[in-house]
């Protein structure tokens, strides 16, 4: 959406939201109004049936991600030497919870497009929350979880640690403009902090969880199979065969889940296989079916998946950010494992 659509919207949003008020009567409505040094997007003038009377003065942002309503709090502050009477109101799109809670800390109104808003001023209070987002940015979605990207967000979350540019490309085997690309969107949700030693994840579990949102295994080239052996031999010989034949794997799900956070147990076993050739079917006796499977191989969207790989009980399992990842979105008890990895994995790393 552009600037100047998002700023008519905003228009329409905040006229029609204080009209709903039975005593409000909206007298003017001005844009780009400049006062000294100060600026408004919108100027609102409002008349009371009982003779009182407020100004409005709105900040109108591209998207409401908590720096950019940081960045709109401070603004509305200066006003208020230019528009001393007046309560300032920060706009969006679409206003996160987060960013809704720094307006209210410091006394600024919030209204989005969707709807949801707090504005409190005089005898007036109106309070609407919990509409979703009907204008996700799916273009900043896609960048941050991105496979090269996600390869960095998999480090950061490793990785407790004050990460400067250069050191953090290297690590995740991207560019520097990769890094520079999700530290801007991270910087955004004000989830890392910057210093002179770089720059580091503050906000782990909201990354995560997040990132849980808008992930699914299936992204990978996923093939379903039936074996007879029992799971322990199951998955001894794969390690196997993937080891004789020169494959790149690791155990996700819960092959993984019972082996580093055995609270729930789960039948199906999960590995990503660099590449899935006959001769590895064949040694392990695996049977390629469309339904009743009890083994996922997954060639993986992209070799981050192997990052952070370890070896436990002779085994290769995924590393906990991506166990967490898999099993968030897995029917059944998945989401009940993940907890438990995060409870007893990641955590500690925090």
């Amino acid at each position: 959406m552009k600037e100047n659509d998002i700023q008519e919207q905003a228009v329409v949003a905040i006229r029609a939201c204080l009209e709903e008020v039975p005593f409000i009567h909206v007298k003017r409505v001005r844009e780009n109004q400049r006062q000294g040094n100060a600026e408004a997007d919108i100027l609102l003038d409002l008349q009371a049936q009982d003779g009182a009377s407020w100004q409005i003065v709105v900040e109108v942002k591209a998207n409401g991600q908590p720096r950019l309503a940081r960045d709109a709090v401070n603004q509305l502050l200066r006003c208020r030497s230019a528009f001393p009477e007046a309560y300032g109101v920060f706009m969006a799109p679409y206003v996160s919870p987060e960013a809704a809670e720094i307006c209210a800390n410091d006394g600024v109104g919030h209204l989005d497009l969707a709807g949801n808003c707090r504005l409190s001023f005089g005898q007036v209070f109106i309070r609407r929350e919990g509409i979703r987002n009907p204008f996700p940015q799916k273009r900043d979605l896609r960048s941050l979880y991105a496979p090269k990207s996600t390869r960095v967000l998999r480090v950061l979350l490793m990785r407790r640690s004050a990460w400067k540019t250069q050191a953090l490309a290297d690590e995740a085997g991207v560019s520097l403009g990769q890094v520079a690309n999700v530290k801007k969107r991270l910087r955004d949700r004000e989830w890392i902090a910057e210093g002179d030693a770089g720059f580091m994840l503050t906000k782990p579990q909201g990354l995560l969880t997040d990132w849980a949102e808008n992930y699914t295994y299936r992204k990978n080239t996923v093939r379903d199979f039936y074996s007879m052996k029992e799971t322990d031999e199951l998955e001894a010989a794969l390690a196997k065969a993937c080891g004789e034949l020169d494959i790149p794997y690791a155990f996700t799900g819960f092959s993984a889940a019972r082996r580093i956070a055995p609270a729930v147990r789960g039948q199906r076993t999960m590995a990503y296989i660099g590449n899935i050739p006959e001769g590895l079917v064949g040694r392990v006796e695996l049977k390629e079916v469309p339904s009743g499977a009890n083994v996922s191989l997954m060639i993986p969207y992209d070799d981050g998946v192997f990052y952070g790989a370890r070896d436990v009980e002779g085994l290769r399992v995924v590393c906990p950010v991506q166990l967490y990842l898999d099993l968030k979105g897995y029917k059944g008890r998945g989401e009940e494992a993940a907890e438990a990895v995060w409870k007893q994995e990641l955590a500690k790393l925090w």
